[in-house]
């Protein structure tokens, strides 16, 4: 698949010698949504702010879809929409005026049925002609969004876009961003919501002190840093672990009550389960962890 954003050797010194980016590179690919991590100051909107045109690299380069976003600046930005994390836009305005007055701000003619189809795709429809300043929070992140497709952009960056929004319209958001992305949008999203990208992306990079930390397919960190836990609660204190569940890779806890096994392989428990049976453990209760994609991005910054 090819890479709709190339980023090469991209770094940013702020006048206060501050450096908030270093080196980084990284290609995101067409049509899949990529989730960019990192806790606060880890370079994130700088890296967004520059991708868009709207902050200066130091050094590096950046091209959108083939276009150089120094050398031929408008062609980038017209294939980039974005949606900033504060809920900025004029109030007093109807919502399907606001959205067509987005439209022509990137010199785009005039289309009320491409307009309708975005405001319908978001369900905001219905609220066409209600001024943005009666609406919802959510109901204005969703403006937003339909601001940043009225140009048909073929990327999407979307910087905190469930902030302050509810569970339940948290998760009809990430459905709508799953369409787009089934329209053949490109989506690059940050968040603090660790929970957003293990259900939506495709691959996770981990920012973090300017420099990337790590890119890779999600399924595949799940895989390769996950881990699952086993703790087996014991009917009787253990005075000793046998050596065939030393063997085994089994601890037992201070108090000799409890037996933990962690694994990368969830498929190796099952027999485990078993041995202890014919060992004549007797077991009170038995429960598991599996870790999340938060567990890993925790302890990959704690690394870094």
């Amino acid at each position: 698949m090819d890479a709709i954003i190339s980023i090469k050797k991209l770094s940013k010194t702020y006048a206060s010698g501050f450096r908030a980016l270093e080196e980084v590179d990284l290609e995101i690919r067409r049509g899949e949504i990529f989730a960019l991590l990192g806790p606060n100051g880890a370079g994130k909107t700088t890296l967004i702010g520059i991708v868009c045109g709207l902050v200066n690299a130091t050094s590096g380069t950046v091209s959108a879809d083939g276009h150089d976003i120094v050398r031929e600046a408008a062609a980038a930005r017209s294939k980039i929409g974005l949606v900033p994390q504060e809920l900025s836009t004029d109030l007093f305005e109807t919502v399907r005026a606001t959205v067509a007055f987005s439209r022509g701000l990137f010199g785009k003619a005039p289309n009320a049925a491409y307009v309708e189809k975005v405001l319908r795709d978001l369900s905001l429809w219905e609220k066409r002609d209600d001024k943005i300043m009666t609406l919802s929070g959510g109901m204005k992140r969703r403006v937003l969004i339909a601001k940043a497709l009225s140009h048909e952009p073929a990327i999407l960056f979307l910087d905190e876009p469930t902030a302050g929004v509810d569970v339940e319209l948290r998760r009809e958001m990430w459905e709508m961003v799953r369409k787009l992305r089934e329209g053949g949008v490109t989506i690059i999203l940050t968040t603090h919501y660790i929970e957003e990208a293990e259900q939506m992306a495709d691959r996770v990079g981990v920012i973090n002190k300017g420099r990337l930390v790590l890119v890779e397919e999600k399924s595949e960190l799940m895989k390769r840093l996950g881990k699952k836990q086993l703790r087996v609660r014991l009917g009787r204190a253990m005075p000793e672990m046998p050596g065939e569940l030393a063997r085994e890779g089994l601890e037992l806890s201070k108090d000799r009550t409890e037996l933990v096994y962690t694994t990368h392989e969830a498929a190796r428990i099952a027999p485990l389960l078993r041995d202890l049976e014919r060992l004549g453990v007797e077991i009170a209760d038995v429960s598991t962890h599996e870790s999340t994609l938060e567990d890993i991005f925790v302890n990959l910054v704690r690394a870094s």
